[in-house]
């Protein structure tokens, strides 16, 4: 029995939204969930590589697109919102559990703003482990407009004051098993972000600050830390000792 990929659809409120499961050559394993970036999508490198060393801990791995992202359903100006990202990923989590590849064994990843839907959503997701990179937990101390694609629609000014109206600090004391990646030059996202998720969440937690990292972990030696870590967290969350 190989490692394979599955492509999926399910449904968010009328939305029909896309993703790829990345089975390890286990039966029924642990899964993992990832939330990506405002202006992301379930593509992005960064989840791929996680998705298979995650596979080669023997953890299956489910990346989907928001809605409006990606192959997804949804105008992204119209569908985006904070609320509506929670919904999807607790939809994406509810799919996956419901088709019998992997255990209830269940951890969530999220990049930037996914890092905050991750938070976010604690309340309604049990999981036993999150890994999360530059996640904001105050729209308001976003230093500026998170980059776009260039497929992406224009966004005015207006979509950013609504949908970066959120603060989602409160959830935060609920978290546990959480690793959490920071760029200590990150200019989108403050570092200072990363260190009061770290002051505020349940141990086991660990905070790694790179050195002159950015926010999309370009730098080729702090990717292969961000990956070797992260798998190795969700493997000591999802395969306790």
């Amino acid at each position: 029995m190989a490692d394979r990929t599955i492509n999926i659809s399910f449904d968010s409120e009328g939305f029909r939204l896309n993703g790829v499961l990345h089975l390890p050559a286990h039966k029924t394993p642990p899964v993992v969930v990832g939330s990506h970036g405002l202006a992301s999508n379930g593509d992005s490198p960064k989840q791929i590589d996680l998705a298979k060393a995650c596979n080669r801990m023997g953890i299956a791995y489910f990346r989907f697109h928001h809605r409006g992202c990606g192959s997804s359903e949804g105008y992204f100006p119209e569908v985006t919102s904070l609320e509506n990202r929670k919904r999807d990923l607790i939809d994406a989590v509810n799919a996956i559990l419901s088709r019998g590849d992997t255990s209830d064994r269940l951890a969530l990843f999220g990049s930037s703003m996914g890092g905050t839907t991750c938070i976010f959503a604690s309340d309604d997701v049990t999981a036993l482990g999150y890994v999360l990179v530059a996640a904001p937990i105050y729209g308001k101390s976003l230093t500026k407009a998170p980059e776009r694609n260039e497929d992406e629609p224009q966004l005015d000014e207006a979509f950013y004051r609504r949908f970066l109206a959120f603060d989602v600090s409160a959830h935060l004391t609920r978290l546990k098993n959480i690793l959490i990646f920071h760029g200590d030059t990150d200019d989108i996202v403050p570092v200072e972000s990363g260190k009061i998720i770290y002051q505020q969440a349940k141990n086991p937690k660990k905070l790694i600050i790179q050195k002159n990292g950015d926010h999309r972990i370009s730098d080729p030696v702090h990717q292969k830390e961000f990956i070797r870590e992260a798998s190795m967290w969700f493997k000591n969350c999802l395969f306790p000792k």
